[in-house]
C-alpha cells in the first residue's frame, strides 16, 4: 500500500516521539523507583534505630511489659508499621503471628520482604540480632513497613507517564502533519507546475530560484531532463522531416518516370530504360531503409561480435582500392600515414563500411586533384583512424552535429560520379565506433577537415 510523503513523515515523527517518550519514561521510572525505595528504607532505618535503642536496654521481665505497651502504642491501626521480637524465652517475645513468621528471608544487610495474609502488598523489613542483656536472652528484632504507598506511587507515576506520552505522541502527530505539509508545499507547487508542461510549450522550465536548496537540485535535474527531451523532440521532428524528404525524392522520381512512360505507347527499349531508372531509385530506397535498420539495431545496444585481430593499415588499403577508379577519374590520391603496424580486434566488414563512408565523404567535399590523407594512430588501448581532406571549412557550430542522422552542413545534394549520399554515412561511422567501444570525432581548421573514429586495440 502506497503512502504519501506527509503520511510517512508523520508516522516517523510519531514513532520517534514514542521511542523518545518511552526511553525518558523508563529512565524516570527507574529514578523515581530508586528514590522512593531509598526514602522508604531511610524511614525504616530511622524507626528501627529508635526501637533498637529502646529494646536493647531492657533486660528484665518487669520492664519488658513496658516495651510491649510502647510497641502497641507505636503500631498504627492500619498496620502500616509492624514490630516483631523473636526470642527463645516467650516472655521476651512480641508481635502477632510469631509462629508463622518465625522464619523468613532477609539479605546480608538485614533487609527483607515479608508477605502477610490479608495484605495486598508485602512489607519491607529490617532485622537485627540483639545480644543478651541481664535476664533477657538474645533476641531478633524485626521492623516492617507497608509498601502500599510505594507501589501506589509507582502505579500512579506509570499511569501518568503513559497518559502524558500518548498526549505527547498525539501532539507530535498534529504538529508533524502541519510541519510536513508546510515543508512540502514547494514540492507540491513544483508538481503542479510540472503538470502544466506540454509538448506545445517545450521551452517552459521550472523556476529554481524560488525553491529551497533541497529541491533546487531536483528542479535543475528536471529542467536538464526537459532540455534533453526538447532537443530529442526537435531532433525527432527534424529526423522525420529528413526521412520524409529522402523517401519522397526517389518515390517522386519513380512515380514521375512511370507516369511519363505510361502517357503514350513506348517501345520495349524505352520501357527497359524506365525500368532501369526505377531500379536505381528502388535501390536507393533499399539503401536508406537498410541503413536506418542498422542504426536502429545499434541504438538497441548491438555490439560487434565477429572480431578478429587485424592490422589496421591492411584494411585501410583494401578499402582505398575500392575507390581506385573514382580517384583516378578525379585525379585524387590517398596517402596512409601514422602507425602502419597498429593492430586491433575489429569486425572487418563493419570497419570497412565506416572507412568507406569517410572516404566517400572526403571525395565528395574535395576539389579535383586533391590529396586525401588517412592517418592511423595507436593511443594506449585504442587505435584512431582519421580521414583528412582539403575543402571548404566547416563552422564550429556544425561539428558536434555532423554525426546526427540526415544532417548536412550544405542542404544542397551533391553527387560525384554516381556516389550519392543520403545523410546517414557519418551516423553509421559513429554507430560502428560505438560497437567497437570507441568514439567518433570531427575537426575543421585551416581549410582541412578531419573526420575519424577510434576502435579498441593496441600497437603491434
Amino acid at each position: 500500500m502506497k503512502h504519501s510523503i506527509i503520511t510517512r513523515l508523520v508516522m516517523m515523527f510519531a514513532a520517534s516521539a514514542l521511542i523518545i517518550f518511552s526511553l525518558i519514561g523508563g529512565v524516570l521510572y527507574a529514578v523515581v523507583k530508586n528514590e522512593l525505595l531509598r526514602h522508604e528504607r531511610d524511614g525504616l532505618v530511622t524507626t528501627f534505630n529508635d526501637i533498637e535503642y529502646m529494646v536493647s536496654r531492657i533486660g528484665t521481665v518487669d520492664r519488658w511489659a513496658r516495651v510491649q505497651a510502647k510497641l502497641d502504642t507505636l503500631t498504627p491501626a492500619d498496620g502500616k508499621v509492624r514490630f516483631w521480637v523473636f526470642s527463645d524465652d516467650p516472655r521476651f517475645s512480641y508481635g502477632k503471628d510469631l509462629a508463622e513468621l518465625h522464619e523468613f528471608d532477609y539479605d546480608p544487610k538485614n533487609i527483607g520482604r515479608l508477605r502477610i495474609k490479608g495484605k495486598e502488598f508485602p512489607l519491607h523489613t529490617l532485622t537485627k540480632i540483639l545480644p543478651a542483656y541481664l535476664d533477657r536472652p538474645a533476641i531478633r528484632l524485626t521492623v516492617g513497613v507497608d509498601t502500599e504507598p510505594y507501589f501506589e506511587t509507582l502505579r500512579t507515576f506509570v499511569a501518568a507517564m503513559i497518559g502524558l506520552s500518548l498526549i505527547g505522541v498525539f501532539l507530535v502527530i498534529l504538529f508533524g502533519y502541519w510541519i510536513a505539509r508546510t515543508g512540502l508545499q514547494p514540492l507540491k507547487k513544483m508538481s503542479d507546475k510540472a503538470q502544466t508542461l506540454s509538448p506545445k510549450n517545450l521551452s517552459e522550465r521550472l523556476t529554481v530560484s524560488a525553491l529551497p536548496d533541497e529541491l533546487s537540485d531536483l528542479a535543475q535535474a528536471f529542467n536538464g531532463a526537459l532540455d534533453r527531451m526538447e532537443n530529442a523532440y526537435k531532433q525527432l521532428e527534424a529526423f522525420n522531416a529528413d526521412v520524409a524528404h529522402e523517401l519522397r525524392t526517389p518515390l517522386a522520381n519513380l512515380i514521375g518516370e512511370t507516369q511519363v512512360a505510361l502517357s503514350r505507347e513506348r517501345s520495349a527499349p524505352e520501357f527497359e530504360t524506365v525500368l532501369q531508372s526505377n531500379l536505381e531509385e528502388l535501390d536507393r530506397l533499399r539503401s536508406i531503409i537498410n541503413d536506418m535498420l542498422f542504426l536502429a539495431r545499434c541504438d538497441q545496444g548491438e555490439a560487434a561480435t565477429s572480431l578478429v585481430h587485424t592490422v589496421i593499415a591492411d584494411e585501410v588499403q583494401k578499402t582505398i582500392e575500392f575507390f581506385e577508379f573514382v580517384l583516378d577519374e578525379m585525379e585524387m590520391s590517398v596517402e596512409v600515414t601514422g602507425d602502419i603496424e597498429a593492430t586491433s580486434m575489429i569486425e572487418t566488414a563493419l570497419f570497412r563500411r565506416a572507412l568507406t563512408n569517410l572516404l566517400q565523404n572526403a571525395i565528395q567535399h574535395s576539389p579535383a586533384g586533391a590529396r586525401i590523407k588517412v592517418s592511423i594512430d595507436a593511443q594506449n588501448k585504442d587505435v584512431q583512424v582519421a580521414v583528412s581532406n582539403p575543402g571548404e571549412p566547416i563552422e564550429q557550430r556544425h561539428l558536434p552535429r555532423l554525426f546526427d542522422r540526415f544532417y548536412r552542413v550544405d542542404t544542397a545534394r551533391r553527387e560525384v560520379d554516381g556516389i550519392h549520399g543520403h545523410g546517414l554515412g557519418l551516423a553509421i561511422v559513429k554507430a560502428i565506433a560505438l560497437m567497437h567501444g570507441g568514439t567518433a570525432f570531427a575537426a575543421s581548421r585551416s581549410g582541412i577537415t578531419t573526420i575519424g573514429f577510434t576502435v579498441g586495440g593496441k600497437a603491434a
